[in-house]
């Protein structure tokens, strides 16, 4: 795929996603819209600028690979799959409905461009360590990325994946953070602090780097960054609002995982079609 390096192009791509994201989700009147909406800028740079990818043909033999660890941010995954054209765009309204591809939670044996089935949280990046030792044991430069979310990290095995990617160099992995700084029960620092966050990874050996996560630039300097260090796995927290693009989905732990209802929905879509 030849990348977007314009900035303000990403930035309407993420603006139509987070579009597809409330519209979806309010069709199926389940699921999860703060998570999805804040994390849409980081990944939109990843897809759109960064990784090696092939629209329209989701089993690309030289592609990268992601993992959504965060499983239940599912629509914005879906969102930008059916915008490379794995799948028509239309299906974007079957989001949890019976016999869909489009489960709650990403499913790689249905859904096309889902590489690995998550959902249960702190899985993923020990997931994506696999996958990064398979590849270099290919010689392959193909990189593995895999985005967690800042509540998920409160799991022992992402700490315990974090000690094997650096213990084996994984240079050809990157991890995003979300770092919303809420989750379904409240606020990550009252349910159970992760801090000092950049230390802790750091302490682990990963190259940390601190970004806004809704600067496109940003993200795509720190992605750059992370290719480029030697030895060792890389890290990009990224710094981001819960329900970014809608007022009043913002920094809202209610809408960790309850969707809009009809006055919701029509101030969302009014607030991001005026953007």
């Amino acid at each position: 795929m030849h990348p977007i390096s314009d900035p303000n192009q990403l930035k309407e791509i993420s603006r139509q996603i987070r579009l597809d994201i409330v519209e979806m989700l309010y069709q199926a009147g389940s699921g999860h819209v703060g998570g999805s909406l804040s994390a849409t800028d980081a990944l939109v740079a990843l897809f759109f600028s960064h990784m090696h990818l092939e629209p329209g043909n989701a089993c690309y033999p030289e592609r990268d690979y992601f993992v959504l660890s965060k499983g239940h941010a599912a629509p914005v995954l879906y969102a930008i799959l059916a915008r490379l054209g794995y799948f028509p765009r239309e299906e974007l309204s079957s989001l949890r409905q019976f016999g869909s591809r489009l489960q709650g939670h990403p499913d790689s044996k249905c859904t096309p461009g889902v590489e690995v089935s998550t959902g249960s949280l702190g899985q993923g990046l020990s997931v994506a360590n696999g996958l990064a030792l398979a590849l270099r044991l290919n010689h392959s430069k193909q990189r593995v990325y895999v985005l967690l979310g800042d509540g998920e990290i409160q799991e022992g095995q992402i700490w315990e994946a974090a000690m094997t990617a650096s213990h084996y160099s994984l240079d050809n992995l990157t991890a995003i953070l979300d770092r919303n700084r809420l989750q379904i029960d409240g606020h990550t620092k009252e349910v159970m602090s992760v801090e000092p966050l950049a230390a802790k990874w750091q302490a682990f050996g990963w190259h940390t780097l601190e970004v806004d996560g809704h600067s496109i630039p940003e993200v795509l300097a720190a992605l750059q960054a992370c290719n480029e260090t030697k030895g060792r796995p890389g890290i990009i927290i990224a710094h981001t609002t819960k329900g970014k693009g809608v007022s009043i989905f913002e920094n809202q732990v209610k809408f960790h995982g309850v969707t809009p209802n009809t006055e919701e929905y029509n101030q969302a879509v009014k607030e991001l079609q005026s953007r």
